[in-house]
């Protein structure tokens, strides 16, 4: 790897705050030089806005931001920011993207774009009209081996997709005495782990099947109070969840999908006990079937009918082979991480930011994510199937080879 040519254009950057994510995002513009010299730009961190002193202090001190305010406003109508990072909670999502794409400003936003179908619909209505480049930090979609799935399903390795089967598990809310922080308030965070977890699966089987075509859920709240957040008015107080902590979908795929015929599980849980970030899922065919689980992203499990009819499973380790990796490790058994997926979206989201070809999700990508996500809540209440027609201009894999709609 080397850095990015010396007469690479410099790009200004803005970001919304300063959180975890926030400073994943820098970190990932800070990389992209290095790890896409080719990509000809070298991201300059110009305005970062976060409400509380100490994220601006590390958005200036650490992550070397130019410049910094308390009114993520001021980060829009600046001259030198060409493209903006939206990092803040959910709630904030859908006014703050309005706002970026009234300004003129190609955004890269984290899901859920909204607390919502309508409001993921109100951002993408204001990016079609201001006519501005966005992706979504759908992440799970850039494994090398997640590419290299989308590959082999596209290519007919697997024969004809008959089911999928997804289960996304975490434990990060599994403690019931952790406090009732904004994601288990619904008008700041909408759903609770349907939004969360289900969202990004949602995603990733549009992105290796094709778009789902109908929906029939259910979901449960097993943890229903939380202590106060310490030091706020709420301190001592038991205060009840107002969302969901599992859902449970049944799914069918839409006409156009390349497994148009195939039938699904989908499984998320953010109270689960055991897993970490088990975020896993398995494609069958009539020829064979795959796995992957996020807990080994570097693997990719695959078993194919032999041409004398025996078949087994074989662990592969993401190697040069498998698309993306080798920009980021000379060989197999050297791990990328986490990071690394941030660093090819942002490389993904500059290529579409400046007009040049780009196969970043989109917008409709999170349109097409939340609609079933409504679905499966109205499902939830209803106990009937909820059709989700394709949105037009998403990157669901569609029979034609995943060309987008």
């Amino acid at each position: 790897m080397t850095d990015a040519p010396r007469d690479a254009r410099e790009i200004g950057v803005g970001l919304i705050s300063v959180g975890w994510m926030g400073r994943l995002h820098s970190r990932a513009y800070t990389n992209v030089p290095q790890v896409y010299p080719d990509l000809g730009l070298r991201p300059r961190l110009v305005q970062a806005a976060d409400t509380a002193e100490a994220g601006r202090a590390y958005a200036r001190d650490v992550l070397g931001y130019a410049s910094t305010t308390a009114d993520y406003h001021e980060v829009l109508a600046n001259p030198e920011v060409e493209v903006v990072s939206i990092c803040a909670p959910n709630f904030l999502h859908a006014e703050i993207g309005i706002a970026a794409a009234k300004a003129g400003k190609p955004f890269w936003i984290e899901k859920p774009v909204g607390r919502g179908e309508a409001d993921t619909a109100a951002v993408r209505d204001a990016a079609i009209e201001a006519g501005v480049a966005t992706t979504i930090g759908f992440n799970y979609r850039h494994p090398p081996a997640i590419q290299l799935a989308r590959k082999l399903v596209d290519e007919g390795a697997l024969g004809t997709i008959t089911n999928v089967r997804g289960r996304f598990f975490g434990g990060f809310n599994a403690d019931p005495n952790a406090p009732r922080a904004w994601r288990f308030v619904r008008e700041q965070s909408g759903s609770g782990v349907l939004g969360d977890l289900m969202g990004h699966l949602v995603d990733l089987v549009h992105f290796l099947l094709g778009p789902i075509g109908a929906v029939t859920a259910s979901t449960g709240t097993f943890i229903h109070e939380r202590p106060g957040v310490p030091g706020s008015p709420d301190e001592g107080k038991l205060l009840p969840v107002e969302n969901e902590d599992y859902a449970n979908l049944l799914i069918r795929f839409d006409e156009t999908a390349l497994a148009s015929t195939a039938l699904g599980t989908l499984d998320a849980s953010w109270i689960a006990v055991g897993p970490k970030a088990e975020y896993a899922i398995e494609i069958f065919g009539t020829n064979g079937s795959l796995r992957w689980n996020f807990e080994r992203m570097n693997e990719l499990e695959l078993a194919v009918r032999e041409a004398d009819g025996s078949v087994g499973y074989r662990r592969l380790l993401a190697d040069a082979t498998f698309p993306e990796f080798s920009r980021f490790q000379p060989s197999a058994g050297t791990p990328m991480g986490y990071d690394d997926l941030k660093t090819i979206e942002a490389n993904k989201f500059l290529l579409a930011a400046t007009g040049r070809p780009s196969d970043t999700s989109n917008i409709h990508d999170a349109l097409a994510s939340a609609q079933v996500l409504t679905a499966a809540e109205e499902s939830a209440a209803s106990g009937q199937w909820v059709a989700t027609p394709v949105i037009e201009g998403s990157t669901a894999n569609i029979r034609t080879g995943g060309d987008a709609r």
